[in-house]
């Protein structure tokens, strides 16, 4: 049987010294130089294939810094069936490296579809490890996801306060004396609270971005069990120093997100060393957490 997402995690960043997490987010137009053939960027299965090839160039070098990947499913979804199929490919990669999987997929909805959904993104055969979820339609479209993933070992990250300059014109709303996003991370608690492990955290994570750290402390505060996915460090203006309250004493609790700022810090896609910087990136910014974090596990790939 599969242990439970949130103790596999922990896990994770314990052996690897390391809470990043590398977003998956592959733009064709941004290729190095030496992975763009013809139709790439026009052609579905020239794309996939390039796509696949980046990914897993990607996963061998960030393998020894990361403990988990995040393919986005919309940069996959957005060339037909060949991408989808390279989504796969890439999550079967990445488990070929001893990576962690989350599925960035922000899937949403009630009944029936709500379970197919879950089915589909979590007990399928090669599914992720863990998926990101909206919970705008309420409990009952959380409870199909919450059961598959107690069934599969899987874990969700909800989102609760997102990274997005316009995330405050629904997440900061006001109702009963408290901000929306405060209201989901309660929800969150009670519909994590059948599925903390071993290490003290629950399966049913949150998303709370890097971009305002009063509320991420806040949020933290407010979600004493739940693993944090941050975002919005990087690329978005976050840095690591910011997010040290998410971290418990042990450097647990909170696993952080680059995307564009590790993919492609190799800046001019002609550029021979591309991999190098790429390794050099997740490199850097795994130190920036741990310090953030106070981990001191060992760190791999140093």
């Amino acid at each position: 049987m599969t242990a439970p997402f949130a103790d596999r995690l922990a896990d994770a960043v314990l052996t690897k010294g390391s809470s990043l997490v590398v977003g998956l987010d592959p733009d064709p137009a941004r290729f190095p130089e030496a992975l763009v053939g013809t139709g790439v960027g026009s052609d579905r299965e020239a794309t996939a294939a390039a796509i696949l090839a980046f990914n897993t160039a990607v996963i061998e070098e960030v393998a020894p810094f990361a403990c988990a990947v995040k393919p986005q499913s919309a940069y996959y979804e957005a060339w037909g069936a060949p991408g989808v199929a390279a989504y796969e490919a890439t999550i079967a990669r990445a488990h070929e490296a001893n990576l962690l999987v989350i599925g960035d997929v922000k899937r949403g909805d009630i009944g029936s579809t709500a379970t197919a959904y879950a089915a589909g993104h979590l007990l399928a055969p090669g599914s992720a490890d863990a998926i990101t979820v909206n919970p705008y339609l309420g409990t009952d479209s959380i409870e199909p996801f919450v059961k598959a993933a107690q069934e599969g070992g899987g874990g969700l990250f909800i989102l609760v306060r997102t990274s997005n300059p316009s995330a405050a014109d629904i997440q900061d709303l006001q109702a009963d004396g408290k901000a929306i996003h405060d209201h989901v991370a309660g929800l969150v608690t009670g519909w994590g609270a059948n599925t903390v492990g071993e290490n003290g955290y629950s399966s049913v994570g949150a998303v709370v971005g890097a971009t305002r750290p009063q509320e991420l402390a806040s949020l933290r505060e407010a979600l004493p069990q739940a693993w944090l996915l941050i975002p919005g460090v990087g690329a978005q203006g976050g840095k690591a120093a910011d997010i040290a309250c998410a971290y418990d004493e042990r450097g647990l609790g909170a696993v952080v997100n680059s995307s564009r700022g590790i993919l492609y810090a190799y800046g001019d896609p002609g550029a021979s060393e591309w991999r190098a910087a790429i390794a050099g990136a997740a490199r850097t910014l795994r130190d920036e957490l741990a310090e953030a974090s106070g981990a001191t596990g060992v760190q791999q790939g140093t």
